[in-house]
């Protein structure tokens, strides 16, 4: 009987200090925001609580599960009877979409974790067009310097665009100067004068009916802004690449039976070359064919080797030289390839490959 009486007291007593403790009361716990835009930046709700409890309530601490979510809160006890606010800012920026985040709170109160929830979906704000034009030209942005044509077959012409954007808070004049100034590169300009935030547009193209127009095609051109003196640094240089090819489909049979056929070395061992010295070594090419083997173009990518004479023509069972210069200054001891590329009107093997091999002691 006693053990009863004994629990009995124990449960009485615990009733009577939860009856003395605050007891938070929110009248929501959950907001929903609905569509908000990206653009018109942070948006906030207000969460009221009352305290229903017998003794003052303190909040020890309101933490949201972002960072992009923002509470602050009643620091001061909030006494039995009068209320509280919870306020959440939620920073939309760079949040597109929907979102849900929670929002705990603790407190003295006799439950003494609670939570709110805000929700809602985020339209992303609408960008600039000149937005888009990140690579800097001076004042002036562009998507890029660099307009790739692609493959041109020869006789042909190809153009294409590349579109620009006056970033400034000025109205400016800009044109366009090729360098070197060739007869086959081609432009327009479809705004000179442009105001701020107008784009306008380079029409660029390349005519492939040069005689001597084979094989890559690499063409630079340098803006001017309002007439200023030329400037021949990276920040207002442009490159229009192209790959010049020559159509040979509608051969005849009697055409193919009759044409040159390129014959050369695949490997050219020149040899040893000392450090520092130039050499010259020559290519032999016979045309095996019928036909005269017109070499259209020699070229190569290395620095350190320079195409210095081809052949006009070659007669059917002759030979003749490509004559190609070796640079060796700069080059450490050691063994090293290069290629050079013949381009020439044999149908099959319209572009050779050569590799140089050569040595520097």
């Amino acid at each position: 009987m006693k053990k009863i009486l004994t629990t009995l007291s124990m449960a009485l007593v615990a009733v009577a200090v939860l009856a003395q403790q605050p007891v938070i009361t929110f009248e929501k716990t959950e907001h929903d925001f609905g569509k908000i835009n990206e653009g018109d930046g942070r948006v906030s709700v207000q969460f009221q609580f009352t305290n229903e409890g017998m003794t003052p309530l303190v909040l020890s601490n309101v933490r949201a599960s972002c960072g992009c979510t923002t509470p602050t809160w009643t620091k001061e006890p909030v006494e039995p009877g009068q209320t509280g606010s919870i306020t959440v800012t939620y920073n939309p920026n760079g949040r597109p979409g929907r979102f849900q985040k929670t929002v705990t709170i603790t407190s003295n109160a006799s439950e003494p974790t609670k939570k709110v929830y805000i929700k809602g979906e985020v339209i992303p704000k609408t960008a600039k067009p000149v937005n888009k034009f990140t690579v800097k030209v001076g004042d002036f942005g562009m998507k890029t310097k660099t307009l790739d044509l692609g493959t041109i077959t020869k006789g042909e012409t190809k153009s294409g665009e590349l579109e620009y954007a006056n970033l400034s808070k000025e109205t400016h004049t800009i044109a366009l100067e090729p360098v070197p100034a060739h007869e086959y590169f081609i432009y327009q300009i479809s705004l000179d004068t442009v105001k701020p935030e107008q784009i306008g547009k380079f029409m660029l193209a390349i005519d492939t009916k040069a005689p001597k127009l084979y094989g890559p095609v690499e063409e630079y051109a340098y803006v001017v802004f309002d007439n200023a003196k030329l400037d021949k640094s990276e920040t207002y240089k442009l490159v229009v690449k192209a790959d010049v090819v020559e159509d040979f489909s509608d051969m005849t049979l009697e055409e193919k039976q009759q044409a040159p056929i390129i014959e050369t070395k695949g490997d050219y061992y020149v040899g040893a070359i000392a450090a520092g010295k130039v050499q010259k070594c020559n290519l032999q090419l016979k045309n095996t064919g019928v036909k005269p083997l017109e070499v259209r173009r020699a070229y190569t990518t290395a620095e350190n080797i320079t195409v210095k004479s081809t052949p006009k023509a070659i007669k059917s069972g002759k030979k003749a030289n490509i004559t190609i210069e070796i640079n060796t200054k700069g080059l450490e001891p050691a063994s090293y390839t290069r290629e050079v590329m013949i381009i020439s009107n044999d149908f099959e093997h319209a572009r050779k490959k050569v590799t140089i091999h050569f040595d520097v002691e």
